[in-house]
């Protein structure tokens, strides 16, 4: 879908582009939200239901943008400062829906 030029322009070239539900996305969420820790293709795999194959070329393209490090086997989030608010506010999502904020529910 097309933009107009002045989005385009004005669009800042540092912001995050990735939207909810896609594959990037997922993998991104599930770093995050382990950001203290590193994983190999095929934990990312188990961990995000995303065909193996699929893995590799996101975290490729991700890597690419600075968005994710890797060494060896081992796949983490980047250090980056955009990825800062979006990590905390992937921790906050998470313990939102884990909390018992609402007190307990019948089933």
């Amino acid at each position: 879908m097309p933009i107009n030029i002045d989005r385009f322009e004005d669009e800042p070239t540092d912001a995050l582009d990735i939207k909810e539900g896609t594959q990037p996305h997922t993998i991104l969420t599930f770093l995050a939200t382990n950001d203290e820790q590193a994983f190999t293709q095929t934990e990312i795999h188990e961990a995000t239901e995303i065909t193996r194959g699929s893995v590799g070329v996101v975290l490729s393209r991700l890597e690419e943008r600075g968005l994710v490090r890797h060494r060896g086997r081992y796949w983490a989030i980047a250090e980056d400062e955009r990825l800062a608010s979006y990590a905390a506010q992937q921790a906050a999502s998470s313990s939102s829906t884990t909390d018992n904020y609402y007190g307990e529910t019948d089933e």
